[in-house]
């Protein structure tokens, strides 16, 4: 067991991030609530492959991918339908992908529901199945954080978007039970065309959201860290986008000065005309007073004529170079215009930028911090020899329970398992179990075979092995197994009650969970199993008591066996 905390140690042993950073707070502020999602953690009685569960949301991706600029609804009628709410006329608040649940949907584990999200982002707007499966994570912890917060929603987002939820779906609820018919799970969009940055993931991974993955067993560290990645690109691509940004409107701006200067030449060439023409109009009155007063001399009467049309000449030259004036203003208004949105466009290009990047340093430091703690919880569980692993009760009425680890110098509890659906208060220690496809790392030298799960919608009963650090399902039988059965084990023989589609035998598997034996006669699906020298004891269906030979599960003395019991 010691290697595997020493394996986490190491994992996660490097150094804190040396940066400067913003003592602002990264995220905005938001729900105190912690979630813990409560997923069916038992065996399945159909398996999808997680192809198949990728395929749900690829389906409905590749239609939004379609006509990403117009709001539309896919896959009405079916188990998963996606409101693309957009609305371009619209510039303030946020537009946003609303996936729903439909009550014929099946799905009964957050994994399972992460990977919908995450195909339909793939296929919806190309991102990378790594950064689609953190946005994923993400998405689901900030619908489970603002489950039912419909004025949170409406704070943030365009009516478009709020016109299609309610405030008693709206969100994610953290019971899997819950979640077909009553989902509205919302996916903010920053720009439907801005490829990392479509997903507005400043909103997503808030305060709160943050707050809610701390309290995780590994504190979210890895999708943070995935997170806080992405958000380093998204800054480096909006810095790119910026100083082009900031390159074109100092374009911009020289065309501007070009323009102004141009502005102020042809106003000035206009009031030189104008001058010119107050001039010549002066100089017509004057001859136009000489005329008047000698009305006899025909000289200062054509005189005063000439001067007159030369000065209307004059005033007709000024009134269009003052008309070239007002155009040239124009054009300076509209180049002020188109300068001023340039620099607009850079500015908020740069301030994406600088919170994106500041995101990423106040979160890097954050994690630091996390994993320094981490670490030093794995070498005080990897240095105590007294650690004890049992159960604890979840479903009384159900008698369901999961393991737990305890430290056994003060009692406390160390790790819960996730899977709450273990039957019957029993776990059985196993040595040497071959498990394929294990996990890289884990130490599967000791795992417990468990009667898991319930006969709920895709649920099942099986025997199932589960490791003694993460306590979750490694391996399950091909078989079901009753409800009621308990589970004994003789060496490394395990007995328990099949169930044959209501019909009940007891079954013998080996510690790989081989079904080795069954029984010819059917049992009681709740008997008790007593493994004597002699034989197994159990109670078959009629309610009598049958011994059971041990090499294969025959009945012993068939024939006289029950009458004899009867009497």
């Amino acid at each position: 067991m010691k290697k595997i905390f020493l394996a986490l140690a190491a994992a996660l042993s490097f150094s804190a991030f040396a940066l400067e950073v913003n003592e602002e707070e990264l995220q905005s502020a938001g729900s105190e609530d912690i979630v813990r999602f409560e997923n069916y953690t038992g065996p399945h009685s159909v398996v999808e492959s997680a192809a198949s569960i990728s395929a749900i949301g690829t389906g409905l991706g590749r239609q939004v991918a379609s006509s990403v600029n117009s709001s539309a609804t896919f896959g009405k009628n079916q188990k998963y339908t996606v409101i693309h709410a957009v609305d371009p006329s619209v510039k303030t608040g946020l537009d946003a992908d609303i996936i729903i649940i439909n009550s014929n949907a099946s799905v009964d584990h957050i994994k399972n529901l992460r990977r919908i999200i995450a195909s339909y982002l793939e296929s919806a707007y190309g991102y990378s199945r790594k950064d689609a499966s953190t946005v994923a994570v993400f998405v689901t912890v900030y619908n489970a954080v603002y489950r039912g917060k419909l004025d949170v929603f409406q704070s943030k987002y365009k009516k478009a978007v709020t016109d299609n939820l309610s405030s008693d779906k709206c969100g994610l609820s953290v019971k899997y039970s819950d979640w077909p018919g009553n989902s509205q799970i919302v996916i903010p969009l920053y720009d439907v065309n801005g490829g990392l940055s479509t997903v507005d993931t400043s909103v997503i991974s808030d305060k709160s959201v943050v707050q809610s993955m701390q309290e995780e067993d590994n504190r979210g560290v890895d999708e943070r860290k995935n997170m806080v990645d992405i958000k380093e690109r998204e800054a480096e691509k909006a810095g790119e986008k910026a100083q082009e940004s900031a390159k074109k409107a100092q374009e911009e701006n020289d065309k501007l000065e070009k323009q102004k200067a141009a502005e102020k030449a042809a106003q000035e060439n206009a009031d030189k005309k104008q001058a010119v023409a107050e001039e010549a109009q002066a100089q017509a009155d004057q001859a136009k007073k000489e005329a008047q007063e000698n009305p006899e001399d025909s000289q200062k009467q054509q005189e005063a004529e000439e001067a007159q049309a030369q000065a209307d000449q004059a005033q007709a030259e000024a009134e269009e170079a003052q008309a070239q004036a007002d155009q040239e203003a124009e054009k300076t208004e509209e180049q002020q215009q188109a300068a001023d949105t340039a620099q607009a466009q850079a500015d908020e290009d740069q301030a994406f930028a600088d919170k994106k990047e500041n995101e990423a340093q106040n979160e890097r430091q954050e994690i630091a911090r996390d994993q320094q703690e981490l670490i030093q919880e794995a070498i005080k569980e990897a240095s105590n020899p007294n650690i004890v692993v049992g159960l604890k009760i979840t479903d009384a009425s159900q008698q369901l329970s999961k393991m737990v680890r305890v430290d056994g110098n003060d009692g406390s509890t160390l790790k819960e398992s996730p899977v709450t659906v273990i039957r019957g208060r029993t776990i059985l220690p196993v040595e040497g179990a071959v498990i394929e496809d294990a996990p890289e790392g884990l130490d599967l030298s000791l795992v417990y075979a468990a009667i898991c799960g319930e006969n709920t919608g895709n649920g099942a009963v099986k025997l199932c092995l589960l490791d003694a650090f993460k306590m979750e399902i490694q391996k399950e039988s091909n078989e079901a197994v009753s409800p009621d059965s308990v589970l004994v084990n003789n060496g490394n023989d395990y007995y328990c009650i099949l169930d044959e589609g209501g019909k009940y035998y007891l079954g013998k598997f080996d510690k790989n969970l081989k079904l080795l034996l069954k029984s010819q006669i059917e049992v009681n699906s709740a008997t008790p199993v007593t493994v004597t020298s002699q034989g197994i004891i159990v109670t078959n269906a009629k309610g009598s008591i049958s011994l059971l030979k041990l090499s294969d599960l025959s009945e012993v003395n068939t024939s006289s066996s029950a009458a004899g019991y009867q009497k």
